[in-house]
């Protein structure tokens, strides 16, 4: 049975440790994705309201 080099266990950890840094910043984008798309959407309503029940000459 094969014993894990130090090597081995470096480049196993390096791997693991860029994931999850990959995962974070995808979680990071679709966060800041979705809160810039609620605002556009509020933005977009509130807009179509003031058209509705606005100034009407």
């Amino acid at each position: 049975m094969k014993k894990y080099t130090p090597l081995a266990l470096i480049a196993l950890l390096a791997t693991t440790l860029s994931s999850c840094e990959l995962v974070e910043g995808i979680f990071k984008a679709g966060f800041w994705t979705a809160i810039i798309v609620v605002v556009i959407v509020l933005a977009l309503i509130i807009w179509i309201i003031s058209k509705v029940f606005g100034n009407r000459n």
